[in-house]
């Protein structure tokens, strides 16, 4: 038997941070924790237990005695107490009520994952919670903690208005994937273009890129995670979006139409063969579930009615999916998956590169970018330039035009002043010009030096 590799926890510190400051606080808490399968959430609650009186429970879509059962047996391993193999919780209040009793005179966290699989079986379940908070949990030391994978669930029937838990809980977090700088810490031994790549088809789900192995190449990862049929994230979107989605097949087009290059509204209405105000009404749903984005130039000067927006698959690996895996699915389950490889997704590698390291850019400028700028970056976008890729508006007033310098192009500075000089229309002359390079020396993954209007630099 192989020896059991303990996995290196990533990223997630400011949410660490935020469940231990609940848990020190000693007041009753209600938190909820809501996002996408794979991003991390149940990763992140295991980790947070280590050390602490906790009781985790993942449910499962089983009856509810099951799930009661499943709880009880949670509650023996999580408090040592084998005294509980006696003990049958006839309904989710008793259950309740039996863990607020085992903290009276010491902090304890209940942590109940996939809590829309216990509402499947338990019809009123957020009612019961909320009478149980309101009569007992209130006032006891627990910390409850709801999760939950279907985004559109939790944020429904927990976190809305209209739900019986409205106005409990004592705070939430929606868990997004990681950052680019978090994701390619997952591959340390490949070279930064590799680790960008990732990046780059993977986008940041803690999930997807454990599945990526160190000791194979990329192409071999693709291969055997995506390319065939027995992959582990072959058939991950359209798991996804059944599990969001009542009728997926829609929004499967839509997203297929974005990911094709169709950007505004009525372009992606034409190619789906809906009207206009049907595609936006699928591209509200999409962006709500923040697997699509719209995004408005920064150099429009009426960005809230602006008809410049347009729109963009917000996940890599969606976008890699309907880009390359659906429209050759007949190939893959033909055991074609090479063959899809070398004729479509190896050809895209460079533009899959370059549209990641733009992340890697928005993300510093956001950031870390304001020692070298000597102001904060309010506000940053993409910027659809042959060579400014991002922009950013300025604290002191202005902006910072975002370029990329790669060993091996030459960069044209004609177009290059063309375009500052557009920016200096729009913002005034007051236009700092940021060089990036990729760096895996003492800079990290990227190398800044700031050009600023007065003609000075600071790397």
């Amino acid at each position: 038997m192989n020896p059991t590799i303990e996995r290196p926890f990533i990223g997630r510190a400011r949410e660490l941070e935020v469940l231990e400051d609940l848990y020190d606080s000693g007041d009753p808490e209600l938190f909820v924790l809501y996002g996408r399968r794979r991003v991390g959430k149940t990763e992140l609650l295991q980790r947070f237990c280590e050390g602490r009186r906790a009781v985790y429970f993942l449910a499962a879509q089983v009856r509810e005695k099951d799930n009661l059962r499943a709880f009880r047996d949670a509650m023996r391993d999580g408090l040592g107490d084998p005294m509980l193999d006696s003990i049958e919780f006839p309904d989710w209040p008793s259950a309740l009520n039996f863990a607020a009793e085992r903290c009276n005179e010491q902090r304890m966290v209940l942590i109940l994952d996939e809590f829309p699989y216990l509402c499947e079986s338990t019809k009123g379940l957020p009612s019961l919670v909320q009478q149980f908070w309101d009569q007992r949990g209130k006032n006891s030391g627990l910390m409850l903690v709801l999760c939950g994978s279907q985004v559109s669930f939790m944020e429904r029937e927990v976190l809305a208005e209209r739900s019986p838990l409205f106005g409990r809980r004592t705070g939430q977090r929606r868990l997004e994937p990681l950052v680019p700088s978090e994701a390619v810490r997952f591959h340390p031994s490949w070279s930064l273009e590799q680790r960008v790549l990732c990046y780059g088809i993977l986008g940041g789900m803690p999930a997807y890129l454990r599945r990526f192995r160190q000791d194979r190449s990329i192409e071999d990862n693709l291969l055997r995670e995506i390319l065939r049929p027995e992959g582990y994230l072959f058939d991950e979107v359209s798991f996804l979006l059944r599990t969001e989605l009542n009728n997926p097949a829609t929004y499967n087009s839509i997203l297929a139409a974005v990911a094709g290059g169709a950007e505004k509204v009525g372009d992606i209405a034409l190619v789906v063969g809906v009207d206009s105000t049907t595609a936006n009404k699928y591209l509200h749903t999409l962006r709500e579930l923040r697997l699509v984005e719209r995004s408005i130039p920064l150099t429009d000067p009426n960005p809230l009615r602006s008809r410049r927006g347009v729109y963009r698959i917000a996940d890599r690996f969606v976008a890699f999916h309907f880009r390359h895996v659906q429209p050759n699915l007949s190939l893959i389950q033909a055991d074609r998956g090479g063959r899809v490889l070398e004729q479509y997704v190896r050809p895209d590698f460079e533009r899959m590169f370059d549209d990641a390291l733009v992340d890697f850019v928005m993300e510093h400028l956001s950031r870390e970018a304001a020692y070298e700028l000597g102001c904060e970056v309010l506000e940053v976008g993409r910027h659809a330039g042959r060579v400014v890729q991002a922009v950013g508006r300025l604290e002191a007033g202005g902006c910072v035009a975002a370029i990329v310098e790669r060993d091996g192009r030459t960069l044209d500075e004609a177009s290059l002043r063309k375009e500052l000089a557009a920016l200096e229309a729009v913002f005034g002359p007051r236009v700092a010009l940021a060089r990036y390079r990729l760096d895996g020396g003492a800079a990290g993954l990227l190398a800044l030096e700031v050009e600023h209007p007065d003609g000075s630099e600071r790397r």
